[in-house]
């Protein structure tokens, strides 16, 4: 049987007592990553959740002439009829916003309505948009743009090898759609 250590091993300078205080830390070095992951968790952090405001879609190539010619560069679509109510004139505005947002980056980014009609355009809203590509939809592009209500509730985005890759909510946030492009112009070396 192994006797108590004696008042001497207990004092500051000795070195089971340093030995043991050298233990103790080494131990709560390895212990404080699991207590922090723990205090993340009850503070509503969930692992594996993503960082990016758009939806994900699984890439689809689109071949349609209008983004045939846009290749190279990161495109924001929108599919909407002539007529363009509120929503749209909205949408449109964000587009512009969140491209001129983007700063010096801004010449890699385009922007493309496409009219789901064949209804005449207002010259108004036409000089409004000044810089928007316009094109008639092609009836390849009818199935390539998914949606969960209908698909001019919604703007797309389009990487510079020409698939189809984002979509942004209904009435979406212009603040978290610019985060969402710049991010992905700065890590993307292509557009």
């Amino acid at each position: 049987m192994k006797s108590p250590p004696s008042d001497e091993a207990l004092k500051p300078g000795h070195p089971v007592k340093r030995g043991r205080l050298k233990l103790l830390a080494l131990g709560g070095f390895f212990a404080l990553p699991l207590l922090a992951g723990w205090i993340a968790y009850l503070n509503g952090w969930v692992p594996g959740t993503a960082s990016n405001y758009g939806t994900l879609i699984q890439p689809r190539s689109l071949d349609a002439p209008p983004l045939e010619q846009l290749r190279g560069k990161w495109v924001l679509v929108q599919l909407d009829g002539a007529a363009c109510d509120a929503g749209c004139e909205k949408k449109l505005y964000y587009m512009r916003q969140v491209r001129r947002a983007q700063g010096r980056e801004m010449q890699r980014v385009e922007r493309l309505w496409i009219v789901t009609d064949s209804a005449a355009l207002r010259p108004e809203l036409v000089a409004a948009i000044e810089g928007t590509r316009i094109a008639r939809r092609d009836p390849r592009l009818a199935a390539a743009f998914p949606a969960g209500d209908a698909v001019s509730e919604h703007i797309y985005l389009v990487d510079p090898l020409g698939n189809l890759m984002l979509r942004f909510p209904r009435d979406p946030d212009p603040s978290k759609m610019v985060k969402d492009l710049e991010r992905l112009l700065k890590y993307s070396g292509f557009g």
